[in-house]
């Protein structure tokens, strides 16, 4: 990594905190929400709900308009539009008639900053010169998993000191690190994939590519094995530490998110010495060893264990994926928003599997978490396949 390029590597990782932000400050107050403007919980969900659709709306419409209007200007609309999000929660609940109205625009403006940084980031922090860029890009996914806890932990700490009542503070505080990163790369410096002239492929020969489609399939399995488990964090720290409700939600998903970014900061720091997709294909490995140990445990504190050992099993696989894409498929700025989008099809549908099969079954979480071990399965089946068309590839130039 050249010197010139440190600052815009540092504003990437910033830029994965502030994500962090905007997906996981406004569940913790779900039920001040509730008591204070006395929102539904139904209502509330949707709020959850429409943050990632908007998300995933994002990421398809973001390949046809970043490359025209540039990466500097897009990363910085995306830290724009966090600000005012953040911001917008503070005020807009008070000033519409309905504060439910006011939460919803607020959250749609951050969801669209959010949807915007998932698609720029990995590809700014590729196009950056260095040594080695599959460490670079796990190190940089590692920074939404120390984000996340931060959030968890530096909230808790400011509602038992100030009280949950001055929540708005916390969220204009929250909103300062977006507004301070917005001029950090107003003057880094930025190499988008698109620099070069002829440096990526039409978006129709990218769809033609058998690769893209096994790129795809990857990145909708890694987004399933993470979420069908991490949505369930809580519930497994409820059942197996024998706590409370709200010791279970911090516990569960800082023990995922933690165990997960640990995962990243290991290769992020040993990555040259490793080979990508066979430490990919061992953490699918115990990706399913985590699943059948939380569905066949009859011991509750084990599937607590187990949770941990997933968030551990899934933290290459997102950025693995990435960066064996990049390395595969010159395909730009379409490329990283497609598999984007496949990213948050895999977040939604994993626990959304989970929670059906769970329901067909008596609401039974553990036949949901057993039946959900075909992600990994698929997963470890496509990275071989991944192989075989690289070998041919290959084998024919």
């Amino acid at each position: 990594m050249t010197v010139h390029y440190q600052g815009t590597i540092r504003a990437c990782f910033a830029g994965y905190i502030v994500q962090a932000i905007i997906n996981n400050f406004a569940p913790l107050l779900f039920l001040t929400f509730q008591s204070s403007y006395g929102i539904s919980l139904s209502k509330i969900t949707m709020l959850v709900t429409l943050n990632f659709g908007l998300q995933l709306l994002v990421d398809l419409l973001s390949a046809g308009f970043v490359d025209k209007i540039g990466y500097r200007a897009s990363i910085m609309l995306a830290h724009i539009l966090s600000v005012l999000g953040l911001a917008g929660m503070t005020v807009l609940p008070e000033l519409i008639p309905d504060p439910f109205v006011g939460l919803l625009i607020s959250v749609l403006i951050y969801a669209a900053g959010g949807g915007l940084l998932e698609v720029l980031v990995s590809p700014i922090v590729e196009s950056c010169p260095s040594d080695n860029k599959e460490k670079t890009m796990s190190l940089l996914h590692s920074f939404y998993c120390w984000g996340h806890v931060g959030v968890v932990l530096i909230s808790t700490s400011f509602f038992a000191v100030f009280g949950i009542s001055n929540w708005k503070l916390l969220a204009l505080l929250w909103a300062l690190v977006p507004l301070v990163n917005t001029f950090v790369f107003a003057k880094v410096p930025i190499a988008s994939p698109s620099t070069e002239e002829g440096s990526t492929i039409p978006v129709t020969s990218l769809i033609r590519n058998k690769l893209f489609w096994v790129f795809m399939l990857l990145m909708l399995c890694a987004g399933a094995c993470e979420q069908a488990v991490s949505q369930w964090a809580s519930a497994f720290a409820e059942q197996g530490l024998g706590v409370s409700k709200t010791i279970g939600d911090l516990a569960g998903p800082m023990l995922f998110a933690t165990m997960m970014g640990l995962s990243r900061l290991y290769y992020g720091k040993y990555g040259e010495k490793i080979n990508l997709q066979r430490f990919m294909l061992l953490s699918g490995g115990l990706c399913i060893c985590s699943y059948l140990i939380i569905s066949l445990s009859p011991f509750p504190v084990l599937g607590f264990v187990g949770c941990g050992l997933c968030g551990l099993s899934v933290g290459i696989l997102w950025p693995g994926v990435f960066s064996s894409a990049a390395a595969s498929i010159r395909g730009g700025t379409a490329m990283f928003a497609f598999l984007a989008l496949a990213g948050d099809l895999g977040c939604s549908s994993g626990p959304t599997f989970v929670g059906l099969i769970s329901g067909a079954f008596q609401n039974n979480l553990k036949i949901g978490i057993l039946a959900a071990t075909v992600f990994p399965v698929i997963l470890i089946l496509g990275i071989f396949l991944f192989l075989q068309l690289r070998k041919r590839e290959t084998t024919v130039s």
